[in-house]
């Protein structure tokens, strides 16, 4: 798979403004042939200065019947996404022009190469490590992490149960607001168990539904609400990182990308 590091490194050859010279940066070049685009890979003359600069050599790594021009502007910086929308192109090459009109390419999309990284969540309410995670890849800012998110969210409206954990999720009777009478079966997890034994005793059912009791991938990311669960590590033998329930977007970036940097490293 081709796909540029950085966008300066892809220019427009269908004008000529300064002939046969292109940006010093550049090792891509896109053409309008009149029929389709074609991409060039190109090489600098290396014993020429200054911004612009004489080719000493190219040649055509995606023909205009290869090539595919994404009809949409796109968040370039998010480059699992592009590399999906590539796939589904069925073209070899997909060319890409981004919202603040610059260009970018991919050309033989492959996914392989990318870390997998197993999120953790349940819902309802709105699983928000999950969500988090979507909306900052959505404006690339995992963009040199070169990662793909599995989400594994558990339902919780699907456990069957007689109380729940909070007012928040929209159940009717929950551990947070109701008084228990002893026996009922709790969807909750170890605060849950905790909070019963403490205000009703030991006459219950816990049906666990903490999210790192659903961890079976690594490397992972999940959330919980016990605080000393938090950093990298390994849980049930799988190597991973726990968030606060309530961290924030830069805490959970922050998390992402410790936790690449150790899974690589070891």
């Amino acid at each position: 798979m081709i796909f540029p590091d950085r966008c300066k490194e892809v220019g427009y050859a269908s004008t000529k403004p300064c002939g046969d010279r292109v940006y010093f940066l550049s090792r891509y070049l896109v053409r309008d042939t009149g029929s389709g685009d074609e991409v060039l890979e190109i090489t600098i003359d290396p014993a020429e200065s200054g911004m612009m600069r004489p080719i000493a050599a190219s040649k055509v790594i995606a023909s205009e019947g290869e090539t595919f021009r994404y009809p949409e502007k796109v968040q370039i910086h998010d480059r699992t996404r592009l590399i999906g929308l590539a796939l589904d192109s069925g073209y070899r090459c997909t060319i890409f022009t981004g919202l603040d009109e610059h260009m970018t390419f991919v050309l033989d999309p492959d996914m392989s190469g990318l870390l997998r990284i197993h999120v953790y969540d349940v819902a309802p309410p709105r699983p928000s490590l999950s969500s988090c995670i979507s909306e900052l890849e959505s404006v690339g800012l995992f963009e040199e992490l070169s990662v793909i998110f599995c989400h594994h969210t558990r339902d919780i409206t699907e456990v069957q149960a007689d109380v729940y954990p909070c007012r928040a999720a929209g159940y009717s009777r929950t551990l947070d607001a109701d008084p228990m009478l002893g026996g009922e079966r709790v969807a909750g997890c170890l605060t849950s168990s905790q909070l019963f034994t403490g205000c009703y005793g030991n006459d219950f059912v816990l049906e666990n539904i903490c999210p790192l009791e659903s961890v079976h991938e690594e490397p992972f990311i999940a959330r919980c609400c016990r605080s000393e669960r938090e950093g990298i590590g390994i849980y049930k033998e799988k190597f991973g990182a726990v968030v606060h329930w309530g961290a924030s977007p830069a805490h959970i970036a922050r998390a992402v990308n410790n936790l690449v940097e150790e899974w690589r490293s070891k």
